[in-house]
């Protein structure tokens, strides 16, 4: 892994970990998936399959994305981007 993919990866993971704890503190668990050669996933529990949360940045700013939707997604640094990530999770 090259110095670059190795920054982006550990940007995505504190991101993750950020909104994690949000997302705790609204009373929902989730964890991160820290899979060898593979990105940075949350899982946040539901009912039906996990949601899959990734960080991807764009055009230098970061998001949060659950599909491939525009409504799929916030930016991480949003006030709300736990909120989103909270409502589609219930």
């Amino acid at each position: 892994m090259g110095t670059d993919t190795a920054q982006y990866s550990q940007q995505q993971f504190i991101h993750l970990v950020r909104l994690a704890w949000e997302l705790r503190l609204r009373g929902l668990g989730a964890a991160v998936e820290l899979k060898v050669k593979k990105e940075p996933v949350l899982l946040v529990p539901r009912s039906s399959a996990a949601l899959r949360v990734m960080a991807v940045s764009r055009k230098g700013m970061w998001f949060f994305t659950w599909g491939r939707g525009e409504g799929q997604r916030v930016r991480a640094l949003a006030e709300d981007a736990a909120e989103r990530v909270w409502e589609v999770a219930q």
